[in-house]
């Protein structure tokens, strides 16, 4: 297998601490914000969800369209390490595939129902969008040495940084169909997406 991990300190506790209110924030925004709605849900709501004040909401997120942030990038790491983690001679579309299902937000707290929900207001509020696109960014950067180990070329060619964009734009465009269109099974969807592309000739 190979394995490709950032060599980097472990998280202090103050840290880990911060990181947790962060996505208590964001779970307690998602659940509001695919119920509710994203404009009938305030900024209160969401703290007293999150069982936070105010201010210390305002401390982590700048604005509401900044509350469901961790969410769109706390799985980035974890897709890297479990692409990272799958066998070396798995085709590199099928160890996406695998990947993305492993660590995908369905595979959280949240529900399939929800999640739909949820992938229609970040598709429907541009400012959401917006952070979607730039955590679909840093997704792109943080594979980009986990495809070149897996190919062969490095990190910086051309070949590499198109198949990562190649990669999250399919799992982006898989996500979005799937929620938009109620379309059966994720696994189905996301594995349908990587073949149109031929990923696996690459």
């Amino acid at each position: 297998m190979i394995v490709v991990k950032a060599d980097k300190r472990p998280p202090s506790l103050t840290e880990r601490r911060r990181e947790a209110t962060r996505l208590e924030i964001a779970e307690a925004a998602a659940e509001l914000f695919s119920g509710r709605g994203y404009e009938a849900t305030t900024v209160e709501a969401v703290a007293q969800a999150a069982g936070v004040s105010l201010r210390t909401f305002y401390r982590y997120c700048p604005a509401k369209e900044d509350a469901l942030t961790p969410l769109l990038v706390a799985g980035v790491a974890d897709l890297v390490d479990e692409l990272a983690a799958r066998p070396e001679d798995e085709p590199v579309g099928a160890a996406v595939a695998a990947a993305f299902l492993a660590t995908t937000i369905d595979r959280r707290r949240a529900g399939a129902g929800r999640t739909r929900r949820l992938i229609r207001v970040m598709g429907t509020v541009p400012a959401i969008r917006m952070r979607w696109l730039v955590a679909g960014r840093e997704m792109r950067d943080r594979l980009l040495p986990v495809l070149a180990a897996r190919t062969g070329n490095a990190a910086d060619s051309l070949e590499v940084r198109l198949l990562a964009t190649m990669v999250i734009d399919a799992v982006t465009v898989a996500l979005e169909h799937w929620a938009e269109q109620d379309a059966g099974d994720l696994a189905e969807v996301t594995a349908r997406a990587l073949a149109f592309l031929k990923v696996d000739e690459i």
